[in-house]
């Protein structure tokens, strides 16, 4: 297992959102867990729910993860057999760029100002994250809730990405109003 990693996307051309505007300068908190295999074959994106973060999981088991019962060595989530990653999402508070981020326009917090976001929003950040990883392929996307939306995103977004979808508990779709 890493530590939360940090990385700044979206630098040369801003993330054009779905329902208008962009945003550029967006920073991604994301960990890994397991080992990378040689063909990269073994690769599975988790997506958090609303109230998650990018730590489903603790090797040390001083501190519980949001799936904590489920992942590890020769868990259904085994640690041994894939490479896992999990960002923080666009939008949210815990590492990567949200309303309480500084607008690199303004060099203020964005607050209210932050712009509406879609599932495709934060689904396109998380493939740009993969792609400055150089990862070209995923064996599956896994998410629970919002987490659940997003892998269905996945599926629609990304057919060819990924092989396998597993969305938990989760609607298919959302209103996106602007």
């Amino acid at each position: 297992m890493s530590s939360v990693q940090n990385v700044v996307l979206f630098q040369d051309n801003p993330l054009q959102l779905v329902l208008g505007g962009e945003i550029s300068l967006i920073n991604v908190a994301y960990q890994t867990y397991g080992t990378l295999n040689t063909d990269k074959s073994n690769i599975v994106l988790i997506c958090h729910a609303l109230t998650g973060d990018a730590q489903p999981y603790f090797s040390d088991k001083e501190k519980n993860g949001w799936w904590q019962n489920f992942m590890g060595d020769g868990l259904a989530l085994d640690t041994s057999r894939y490479f896992f990653i999990c960002s923080n999402v666009l939008g949210g508070c815990k590492g990567t760029t949200g309303p309480a981020s500084v607008n690199p326009k303004t060099g203020r917090p964005y607050g209210s100002q932050f712009p509406n976001i879609t599932v495709q929003d934060i689904v396109h950040v998380q493939k740009a994250l993969l792609d400055h990883l150089g990862i070209t392929h995923l064996k599956a996307v896994i998410g629970g809730s919002f987490g659940g939306m997003q892998a269905t995103q996945w599926g629609i977004e990304y057919p060819d990405f990924v092989d396998n979808i597993v969305n938990l508990c989760s609607s298919l779709f959302s209103v996106q109003k602007p």
